[in-house]
């Protein structure tokens, strides 16, 4: 996807921020909207497709954890949060709810577009040329994850909601059935940057995905814990 055919919706309440972002990522050949809030930001997704999202956490009224809770999961568009420097709590919180990556503040502006940029690539995987060797898709339980469609298909045949990153990460386990992966390998092969001191992340989207395939997500059966290690796709 070429930058002129991306479009960006940045929001945040502080108007030097939303302009400073706007500007930096105009002029790198993306088209961008911006919103102060969440009434704003609900006004332009309804009314036209965005590609990614960045989202401020610490705004008034609306801060942008209850925006993303309100989104999810009917809303996949990929979201990056922003957040204060060193604030795991809202990170952790913010990839529960489903955000896609986080960003700390002040942005670098070089590092948000690297990041978007990673998120466009996972995003391709929808494309066709992505089809995995199994035709039929690996199953995950009762689950079906459909690589032709980039989608998690329930028993009923009904489509389960997943972020890019959900869906990466199953991917992953997908190509690597019964083999033990740990942290920093899942990091590499999903989230398509290096390392990331923050690797806790892949826990709580593992979480994620527990509660959305497994029959009781406290026992899990499907992707199980390898205590020590990592994690493990059990094929059922």
């Amino acid at each position: 996807m070429d930058n002129q055919d991306t479009h960006i919706l940045v929001c945040d309440d502080e108007i030097d921020v939303r302009e400073m972002l706007q500007e930096y990522l105009s002029k790198r050949g993306y088209r961008v909207s911006a919103a102060s809030g969440g009434e704003e930001l609900r006004a332009i997704i309804s009314a036209e497709a965005v590609d990614v999202m960045i989202m401020d956490i610490n705004m008034p009224k609306e801060d942008g954890l209850a925006i993303l809770r309100s989104l999810r999961p009917e809303n996949t568009t990929p979201v990056i949060m922003l957040t204060a420097a060193g604030d795991v709590v809202d990170r952790i919180i913010g990839l529960e709810m489903g955000a896609d990556d986080y960003l700390g503040k002040p942005v670098d502006l070089r590092e948000l577009e690297a990041r978007i940029k990673a998120i466009l690539r996972r995003g391709a995987i929808a494309e066709p040329a992505s089809v995995a060797n199994d035709s039929d898709g690996a199953r995950f339980g009762d689950y079906t994850l459909n690589n032709e469609a980039a989608k998690l298909l329930a028993p009923d045949g009904s489509e389960v909601q997943l972020t890019a990153m959900e869906y990466r990460l199953l991917k992953v386990f997908a190509d690597n059935k019964g083999r033990v992966l740990n942290r920093d390998q899942l990091l590499e092969q999903a989230h398509d940057r290096s390392w990331d001191p923050f690797d806790r992340s892949i826990d709580i989207r593992i979480s994620r995905l527990r509660r959305k395939l497994e029959s009781n997500p406290e026992k899990p059966e499907i992707i199980r814990t390898v205590r020590g290690i990592g994690y493990l796709y059990d094929p059922k």
